[in-house]
């Protein structure tokens, strides 16, 4: 009922958060095979607001008039394969960089009206003028990232350390091209987690104590919960967990 009531909470704080035009928004970057991508699932259903990451390409592709497919061989995810970022066409690359547009703008209108979670696309960088903006980074040791790549894919050693190189080269490089060489994946973090040493549930926590730290600055948090807490109290007087525990001893 604790994680429960905390979920309820800190949507509700989101909320007013958004209706007081200050939404929070955490962006994840994360080395390949650090689980930012679980961890960031696992936020979202904490706190109650939702997690940005494969629904840009379809937001963005729909803003630039291209087809999902078309977006996603431009994505970070698959730089690797397709040297999107660095086409040797003239072609290519305008159209890697009208898609990068459109997403970019995706991001910034999505940072400016809800409280979320954004993962890579260089949206720490894009929102790093945002005064709301949480900017963290979930690492690992190399040798950690291998053997957790390598597990999940069915890999040899050799062959997942070959593959966190390649997709941690593309993701840098994302950074390098659109950045203009000014942005690096480290730059700018609030927070770095290593998931190594914190575990997944682990890294969650700490990002989600900084969140709530930043809506209590924001002088939302402590009221909103009170509200919900008195709205709980008045619209549900049983005892909740006396009634679970009730229907679980009946089976």
């Amino acid at each position: 009922m604790g994680l429960i009531k905390q979920a309820i909470e800190a949507r509700v704080a989101a909320e007013a958060a958004e209706r007081a035009g200050q939404p929070v928004v955490i962006t994840i970057a994360r080395d390949f095979g650090a689980e930012g991508h679980e961890i960031g699932k696992m936020l979202s259903t904490l706190l109650g607001i939702p997690l940005y990451d494969n629904e840009l390409l379809v937001r963005s592709a729909m803003r630039a008039g291209e087809s999902v497919d078309k977006m996603a061989a431009y994505d970070e995810r698959r730089a690797a394969e397709f040297m999107a970022f660095l086409p040797d066409r003239v072609d290519s690359r305008t159209l890697s960089d009208k898609l990068f547009r459109s997403m970019s703008q995706v991001i910034l209108d999505l940072g400016a009206t809800e409280s979320c979670i954004i993962e890579g696309r260089l949206s720490d960088y894009l929102l790093r003028n945002n005064p709301n903006h949480i900017a963290v980074l979930v690492t690992a040791p190399f040798d950690e990232r291998v053997e957790i790549v390598r597990k999940k894919r069915g890999l040899n050693k050799r062959e997942g350390a070959k593959l966190v190189r390649e997709m941690q080269k593309a993701r840098e490089t994302f950074y390098k091209r659109y950045s203009a060489g000014k942005w690096k994946m480290t730059d700018g973090k609030d927070i770095v987690v290593n998931r190594a040493k914190l575990g997944r549930q682990g890294c969650v926590d700490v990002i989600a104590a900084a969140y709530n730290a930043k809506l209590r600055e924001l002088g939302i948090y402590e009221e909103e919960a009170a509200r919900v807490a008195e709205e709980a109290a008045a619209a549900a007087p049983l005892n909740v967990e006396a009634t679970v525990e009730d229907a679980v001893a009946s089976r």
